[in-house]
């Protein structure tokens, strides 16, 4: 006997497939198991008991000719019901009983075997093994594509994936902060109903205007030690999100699944019909009484046999209970064809679970992936819904920034702090995945400073860095909530955006009303023949600097729309040339003016407007000549020249009407001759000739009482006129890498000199009167080391004190 636990690795799957199963799969499931319980308990019979029972069938007494088996039969149950009052019956009954077939076991055994073979009909004989062998199809059909290689390992990971997202800690989290936030929501809906006289008088509702978002409710969560996350817990949630979305790119790509569970099925379907069209047309063929003709007279002497199938009767009763599970089955693959058809199986919408969650950024998915998901609903929509919370960035977001915040403690984030180069606290975050809540109990940081983080979003609770005046934002896009623009409005002093594109440039930059420096970097255009502008900076009503290191070809007109009030413009143009500067004359109320690396072959002739000009630099360009510079006598205020770094080969004698000039910066250059009438401006401070191909200094520089910076560093300079060391408040004199042999003792006179840059020179001695300039330090003096071993250990040892 066969056990029917043998069968059992044929219904056997993985328990995490049944989730895969929906209602009609574990029907047929289930009825397969019965059909092949039929089959088996069938094929038991016919191995365990006597298949057919035969016996001749003899010559009636009176002669006549053979009957059939039916007759026989027939005639041997009436005569047994004979009175004995007929004699003529009594004697044929008496005569037919105890009849002697003179037939021995083996002759026995052999009828029964060929009237098997050769008389019972085949469905008759092979009706258990055909059962067992639909069954056995039936179940391969139904779980092929469970074992399929190429559905087998897509289904194996998206049912990993899914147990992992149903049992994750912040699924449970991210449902329950909705569920807190939609019962809020009803709250604020009673609240309303009950006050509405509040809500008519408020001048702003949140609810109305969709740019005011309320502080986010995660705080409050977060605060709750039931909810929190540990360390290990978030980073395993961040590796699903990372899983979710890889799977979701793999599987959306084809459509292999919803393909073959829809083959598998038409196949079902296919098999049902053969099967119950065959078996119903051959059900009656089971017969009780089997008549059996086979020419074996001389080996039995006799011909013709009448055959009892013992099994007939149950084999009859279970055939029809076959066929009517057969039927089951069929009507359940044809329920699974029109579930398959009626609907669009390829396209799954969350649109139920989004107004179910409240998380509106779930999106919707397609082909294999949405086939799973319709499945998955048939067992249980729960999966599908904590399942999605893990497809939403939001979500994902909002993990990340829970991680953020274990990461980046309050501790951690003052460690970070220091002093900017404008001696402003500055914390700077680079390249995180987000921005940590944290930060904003650091309520020291003066200057805050966040390059290369993406998708920040600054809420309302930055109002607690009352400290805070500078912001800036390095390739990092930064969305703001109403109540974070509010009070960045009124308190930040200076923004910093360097970016790639224009558009990278965050709209609410330009409504900062208490802005004093915007610095803008990054290319405005990549195509220099398209013209592009900056967006109206009308709303930028305390703007006092304008930094524009970018790549234009003219200057904006937007910039005029700070013209009252803008004190300093910046362009560092970075080789580009700038070719357009009309608009430069409309800044009437200009103090400082950097045109930096803009290839200008000559000082721009808008400059000459800027009445209230005091500072000019021209850095980095191309200018041959400064013919125009007699020009600057209009700007009456001007006493900052920055000419450095070009290609001048000269300086104009008009230079001397420059009266007003403090600071003049012509260093490498190609200046050969320092003209006399360069000495007339005599307010001149700081005078930096070096770098250039200056052979003499004119005794004229005697004249510049006021100097007290003077640099001819890498130049030709043989010697130095005497003239120069009448200039007693010089501070800073640089005198190194030209030819001097000697230096004059006349530099005693220097008292407040505090830096003399020797070093390159052909000195070989210093003067001993080097050591009266009373401010003059080791430090500060620039020498070789063999010349300052000369001088007398006293001395030496006097300017080595600090």
């Amino acid at each position: 006997m066969i056990p029917v636990a043998e069968f059992k690795q044929f219904t056997e799957q993985q328990p995490a497939f049944k989730v895969l199963k929906p209602w009609w799969d574990v029907l047929t499931e289930y009825i397969t198991v019965a059909m092949l319980m039929i089959g088996v308990f069938g094929c038991t019979l016919q191995v365990m008991q006597d298949k057919i029972i035969c016996l001749p069938n003899h010559i009636s007494a009176d002669g006549i000719a053979d009957v059939t088996c039916e007759e026989f039969t027939k005639r041997a149950f009436n005569a047994s019901k004979q009175t004995p009052s007929d004699t003529s019956t009594k004697a044929e009954v008496r005569e037919m009983n105890g009849l002697k077939n003179n037939l021995d076991i083996q002759q026995y055994s052999f009828i029964n075997q060929m009237c098997y073979e050769t008389a019972l009909h085949w469905y008759a004989k092979y009706f258990p093994y055909l059962v067992v062998i639909h069954t056995l199809i039936f179940m391969i059909c139904g779980n092929f594509w469970f074992k399929f290689p190429g559905t087998s390992s897509k289904i194996e990971h998206f049912i990993s994936i899914l147990g992992k997202c149903f049992d994750s800690p912040w699924t449970t989290r991210a449902l329950s902060e909705v569920s807190g936030e939609n019962q809020e929501k009803v709250n604020q809906d009673l609240e309303k109903d009950f006050k509405p006289s509040i809500l008519e008088n408020s001048e702003v509702s949140p609810t109305k205007d969709p740019s005011i978002v309320p502080v986010p409710d995660k705080i409050v969560a977060e605060n709750s030690t039931a909810s929190l996350l540990d360390k290990k817990e978030g980073e395993q949630a961040k590796a699903l999100f990372e899983k979710v979305k890889k799977f979701r790119l793999h599987v959306e790509e084809g459509d292999i699944l919803y393909s073959m569970y829809m083959r598998q099925t038409i196949l079902k379907v296919c098999q049902f019909l053969l099967i119950t069209i065959y078996n119903a047309a051959l059900v009656g063929n089971i017969h009780f009484i089997v008549p059996c003709s086979v020419k074996m007279e001389d080996m039995t002497g006799y011909d013709n046999f009448c055959c009892n199938h013992t099994k007939a009767h149950l084999f009859s009763k279970l055939a029809i209970c076959y066929i009517c599970f057969l039927g089951v089955y069929g009507l359940t693959c044809f329920y699974t064809l029109y579930w398959l058809f009626h609907r669009p199986l390829k396209e799954y919408s969350f649109k139920i679970v989004r107004e179910e969650t409240g998380i509106s950024d779930i999106p919707d998915v397609k082909n294999d992936f949405a086939f799973m998901l319709y499945l998955i609903d048939q067992y249980d929509s729960l999966y599908s819904k904590r399942f999605a919370v893990f497809l939403s960035e939001v979500s994902e977001n909002k993990l990340m920034q829970l991680n953020l915040n274990h990461e980046w403690t309050v501790d951690k984030l003052r460690q970070k702090l220091q002093k900017n180069p404008q001696n402003r606290l500055e914390l700077h975050l680079f390249k995180l995945s987000g921005l940590p809540d944290t930060i904003f109990e650091v309520t020291e940081i003066e200057a805050l400073k966040l390059e290369m983080i993406t998708d920040i979003t600054i809420p309302p609770i930055i109002s607690k860095l009352v400290n805070l005046e500078e912001l800036s934002l390095y390739n990092c896009p930064v969305k703001l909530q109403y109540a974070s623009l509010t009070y960045l409005r009124d308190h930040l002093k200076v923004a910093r955006i360097k970016f790639e594109d224009i558009r990278e440039i965050p709209l609410w930059i330009y409504n900062l009303r208490s802005l004093e420096e915007l610095h803008l970097i990054g290319f405005l255009s990549q195509d220099l023949s398209k013209t592009i502008s900056l967006e109206s900076l009308r709303e930028l009503k305390n703007l006092k600097v304008l930094d524009l290191k970018s790549n234009l070809s003219k200057v904006p007109p937007t910039i005029t729309d700070v013209a009252t009030h803008l004190q300093k413009l910046c362009i560092h143009n970075d080789g580009t040339k700038l070719v357009t500067l009309n608009n430069l004359k409309k800044l009437v109320f200009l103090r400082e003016l950097e045109l930096i690396h803009c290839e200008l072959e000559r000082i721009p002739h808008a400059v000459f407007s800027l009445t209230n000009l005091q500072q000019l630099d021209l850095k980095e360009n191309c200018l041959n000549t400064i013919e125009e510079i007699l020009s600057f006598q209009h700007c009456r205020k001007l006493t900052s020249l920055k000419l450095w770094c070009n290609h001048i080969a000269y300086i104009p004698d008009h230079v001397r009407k420059l009266r007003s000039l403090e600071e003049l910066y012509l260093n490498r250059n190609k200046i050969l001759i320092l003209p006399t009438q360069l000495f007339l401006c005599n307010k001149l401070r700081h005078l930096d000739v070096s770098n250039n191909e200056i052979r003499e200094i004119p005794p004229e520089v005697g004249i510049l009482q006021c100097l007290q910076y003077f640099a001819v560093t890498s130049n030709c300079i043989e010697t130095l006129p005497n003239e120069l060391f009448f200039c007693r408040k010089l501070k800073t004199l640089k005198l190194g890498n030209n030819r001097l042999t000697v230096l004059s003792p006349r530099v005693a006179n220097l008292t407040l000199l505090t830096k003399l840059e020797l070093k390159g020179n052909q000195l070989e001695v210093l003067p001993l009167e080097i050591g009266e300039c009373t401010s003059l330090k080791r430090s500060g003096l620039i020498v070789e080391n063999t010349l300052y071993d000369l001088l007398p250990s006293e001395l030496r040892e006097r300017m080595s004190e600090e």
